[in-house]
Parts: C-alpha cells; sequence; structure tokens
C-alpha cells in the first residue's frame, strides 16, 4: 500500500509513521524538511505543502492509495487538498479533533454526537472542514475522518504553560505551587501517540473507513489532578496544585479560553466502540503513567528542550495571586 503523509515528523505523526513502516507500508513524508527524525524506510519529499504549486509539482504524475493530511487546520488546507489529490488517491484521511463536540455531553461521548464548539475557533475550523469534506464524499475522494483528542509523545499534556515548553514541570521540581483549572476532579483521557497509531495506520486502506468518522482515544480515565500528579510523579516529586475555576483563567489569560472553555473545562468520556470495530487490533497498551516517564526522558534527554518559559512563570503567578485575592475576600 503506497501512503502520503503531509507531516509525519510531529507529536502525534512521528508515532504513526514508525507504526506505518512497522506495518510494511510504502511510506512517503511530505514536509518542509526542517525537522530531522530517523525513519529510515520512508520516501522523503520536501516542499511547503501550503504553497499548492510547490505541492502540485512534488507529487506530479505520482498516485497513492492513502493520503493523510496531518497539517490541515482550515477549510483552505482542505480545498487545496481536494483539487491536488482528486484523482490521485483512494482515501483521504483528515485529521481533525475530538474538541469538535458538543460539550457539555452527559454521556460517553460517540461519533455521533453533534458538531459545536462556540469557546474555540480552532474547533470550529476543525468543523467546517470535515463539513466540506462530508459534502464531497459521494463524489469525490472517498474520506475518513479520525479526531484525537489530548494525544501526547514528545509534549507535555497539560493544559496550562506545557505543550512543548518544562516550565509547569521545572515549578514541580522547585516545589512551587502550579494551577489547576477547575476542582481538579473532572475526568479527561490523555492518549499516547503509540497506542493512537495502532487506530490510525489500521484504518488506512480499510473499506470499513470509507466515508466514516472515528476518534481515537484510551479507555483510561484520569482527573485532572491525577493527570498533574502522574507528571510530578515521572520526575519523583509531588506536585502543589491550586485550584482555579475555568472562566476565571480564561479571563486572565483569554489565549487560553477556547482551549479550556471549548474542551479541557469538561468531563469528557469517549466509547471507542466504532475504531474498535473498524481495528480489532486497536487498545489503550500504553498508560498514562508509563507513558508520561517516557516523554520526561526525552525532554530530559535533550536540555534544549527543557525550556523554561518567564512569561509561562509570570502567566502562573498571576493566576496565583487571583486565587488567593479571591480567598482573601
Amino acid at each position: 500500500m503506497r501512503v502520503l503523509f503531509i507531516g509525519g515528523t510531529g507529536n502525534i505523526s512521528a508515532a504513526c509513521s514508525r507504526r506505518a513502516l512497522a506495518s510494511g507500508i510504502d511510506l512517503h513524508i511530505l514536509t518542509r524538511g526542517g525537522r530531522k527524525l530517523d525513519l529510515g524506510g520512508a520516501q522523503s519529499i520536501v516542499a511547503d505543502a501550503t504553497d499548492e504549486s510547490a505541492l502540485l509539482a512534488a507529487v506530479a504524475r505520482q498516485t497513492f492509495d492513502v493520503v493523510v493530511d496531518f497539517i490541515a487546520f482550515d477549510l483552505p488546507d482542505v480545498e487545496r487538498d481536494l483539487r491536488v489529490f482528486s484523482g490521485r488517491c483512494g482515501q483521504y484521511v483528515f485529521i481533525s479533533s475530538a474538541s469538535v463536540y458538543r460539550k457539555p455531553c452527559l454521556r460517553p461521548i460517540t461519533e455521533d454526537v453533534p458538531l459545536e464548539n462556540r469557546w474555540w475557533d480552532y474547533a470550529r475550523r476543525k468543523i467546517a472542514c470535515e463539513r466540506r469534506l462530508h459534502e464531497q464524499t459521494t463524489t469525490g475522494v472517498p474520506v475518513t475522518i479520525v479526531r484525537p483528542s489530548l494525544t501526547y509523545d514528545t509534549v507535555i499534556p497539560l493544559p496550562l504553560v506545557s505543550w512543548n515548553q518544562w516550565t509547569l514541570v521545572d515549578r514541580m521540581v522547585r516545589g512551587l505551587p502550579v494551577v489547576v483549572p477547575g476542582d481538579g476532579n473532572g475526568p479527561f483521557t490523555v492518549t499516547h501517540a503509540d497506542d493512537f497509531a495502532v487506530g490510525l495506520v489500521g484504518l488506512l486502506g480499510n473499506p470499513a473507513a470509507l466515508g466514516q468518522a472515528f476518534h481515537i482515544t484510551g479507555d483510561e480515565l484520569l482527573t485532572w489532578d491525577q493527570i498533574h500528579q502522574l507528571v510530578a510523579a515521572a520526575v519523583g516529586v509531588e506536585a502543589t496544585l491550586v485550584h482555579l475555576a475555568s472562566e476565571q483563567i480564561a479571563a486572565l489569560l483569554p489565549g487560553r479560553a477556547g482551549s479550556l472553555l471549548g474542551d479541557k473545562a469538561h468531563a469528557t468520556v469517549f466509547d471507542n466502540a466504532r475504531i474498535k470495530a473498524a481495528v480489532p487490533g486497536f487498545a489503550q497498551r500504553v498508560p498514562f503513567a508509563e507513558g508520561i516517564r517516557r516523554t520526561v526522558a526525552w525532554f530530559r534527554s535533550d536540555p534544549a528542550r527543557m525550556i523554561v518559559s518567564a512569561e509561562g512563570n509570570a502567566a502562573i503567578e498571576r493566576l496565583l495571586a487571583a486565587g488567593a485575592a479571591f480567598l482573601a475576600g
């Protein structure tokens, strides 16, 4: 099977690339060429996917059984892909997001939960992409939509001052308090990229996937307090947690409002029956306690990755001051 990944070296996509190669897929990875990974066996295509003429030139006279776009975030990205790959591939896989579901949802989330997110522009853009792809599934490129939730490998999956930086972990190591949105008891699902990759690769070339949407998440449920403490345990400490309402955090840090109020502030439980039926080998095999130890080891293996942001620390201190002022009355 000849597969093209647009992207393929990122937090989620690198694990998918490794899984695809291990599965014997003839994998081609199109990137700008800036990030170097040892993905022996993959064919590298260097081009800027956002430049339609460059993308056309890069894939000229080539066809693929499957094209997976990990870096399509907006409607023009999808429109470009449809123009370029119509007639060139047997399946187009769009990586969406589980943040597209209407929340709160008072039952385990299945793929038929309505798509709506009034808080987060990122999710609304993904919804617009999904709707455009749905419009053309009967006459155009066969489409599969995949919705990851909070998926990690080379990022710290905490809701504040984390992801590509080490700031919150550094605070934990130094015994400084960190802020947890809400009361810390809301359940959420964190999924290791290696587990996600099993589900995604199992959908490639799979007739049961055509015209369908799938979320791919773990089944392990943890509270936000537990998630933070497991990050702390991975560096050998116990975290000092301070709770603050998500609405208050959003008011003080507007840049986090969408992600919090549109996603992580809500108790979120997923029903993974559809992906398990389509890919019988899919299961969560990497519990968070193990996965986050791997992530911490990856950060520590290169001190340049352990970015501590003065701006991030200042944001946490601002939240702590606001919480203390509220308690003081």
